[in-house]
């Protein structure tokens, strides 16, 4: 494990940089800015090393313009869209909570200055699993717009079995909302588009959304339509199908309702590329899988200020149900005072025979 400055961020201090490397040459840069996972290298069917994640090499590629495709950052308190910017939660009755609107009319990914954009506190250890690395901090009540002081943390563990484990914690002193997900870009070539990846969902209904990308509520099947992933499909067969909810999207940008057998660890999706023969499989207790296609990073850059095209990664997010606080019937994400929020998600990697 190796501890770096990483640049230092306007108004809240010094970034750093702790490189995790683990059984068989996995290995993961991730910096305290943001929680952002800098850099994931694992080996393809050649033995060689190589980048599976998108993102840059400094500090100021992730300062510059916002970061606003979330390149492998931590986003929170609640990920997705929170719809209108509001919602509704009280000790007694209900008050309505105005939210910053940083998603058109909605709330997304935890505001303007989510997670995504602070400084967490960092501790590493090496564990009998591998190497950890813990980022933590204190979400003061009002951030945002979210009642309530909550204090979350994060662990990145690389495993012996060639893995990268993220183990989700919080706590409140009041009612809130608390949702977490890590908003990684995969391309296991390493470069072009992922079109040619191939995608398994553990999942035989999805969430359709309005124009706003909002879920209407309905939890409708998969089978016979575009979004049907039950078996491996590459993932640029039918993106451009023409089906409603490919067009509101721009592509792919929708949450999977996981076919679950119980509570734990589930595979949720299993992701192949073509040239490189990796293997990606996503573990996660969580009860959806949004999958983004990457529909608009056309314009953005990544390492050594490359552009990235349309669709040059695809972001696997494992969490709870977009707009959660405004549907009852999803599964909730309300975490009240003595309650632990707890999430884990586990990328398993391994190479094709």
């Amino acid at each position: 494990m190796e501890r770096w400055p990483f640049g230092e961020v306007p108004g809240q201090g010094p970034a750093e940089l702790f490189t995790l490397t683990g059984a068989g040459g996995l290995t993961a840069a991730i910096t305290t800015f943001g929680g952002i996972l800098v850099s994931l290298r694992t080996r393809d069917r050649e033995g060689r090393l190589g980048e599976v994640v998108l993102g840059h090499d400094r500090l100021v590629g992730y300062l510059a313009g916002g970061n606003r495709p979330y390149l492998g950052a931590l986003v929170g308190r609640v990920a997705n869209r929170i719809a209108g910017g509001r919602f509704t939660l009280g000790w007694l009755g209900c008050r309505t909570w105005e939210l910053a609107r940083n998603g058109g009319a909605h709330h997304l990914h935890g505001g303007a200055r989510g997670f995504d954009k602070r400084l967490w506190e960092a501790s590493a250890a090496m564990t009998r699993r591998g190497p950890c690395l813990r980022l933590s901090r204190v979400s003061p009540d009002g951030e945002e717009g979210y009642p309530g002081r909550l204090e979350v943390s994060v662990e990145f563990t690389l495993t012996d079995d060639g893995a990268l484990e993220l183990g989700f914690t919080g706590t409140a002193d009041a009612p809130t909302h608390c949702n977490l997900t890590h908003h990684d870009y995969f391309n296991l070539d390493g470069g072009g588009d992922v079109l040619d990846h191939r995608l398994t969902v553990h999942a035989r209904r999805f969430l359709p959304v309005d124009d706003g990308l909002i879920p209407t509520g309905e939890l409708r099947p998969v089978s016979g339509t575009p979004m049907d992933f039950t078996a491996a499909t590459v993932i640029g067969a039918r993106i451009d199908a023409g089906e409603r909810q490919l067009r509101l999207a721009g592509g792919y940008d929708h949450c999977w309702v996981l076919d679950r057998p119980g509570g734990g660890l589930a595979l949720a999706a299993r992701l192949e590329g073509p040239a490189s023969g990796r293997v990606l499989e996503v573990l996660t207790t969580e009860p959806g899988l949004q999958v983004y296609t990457g529909n608009f990073l056309e314009g953005t850059t990544g390492r050594d200020g490359r552009a990235l095209g349309r669709h040059a990664g695809i972001a696997l997010e494992a969490q709870r149900f977009p707009d959660a606080p405004n549907r009852p019937e999803f599964p909730s994400t309300v975490l009240r005072p003595g309650e632990v929020y707890r999430a884990t998600t586990v990328y398993r990697f391994a190479v094709a025979s």
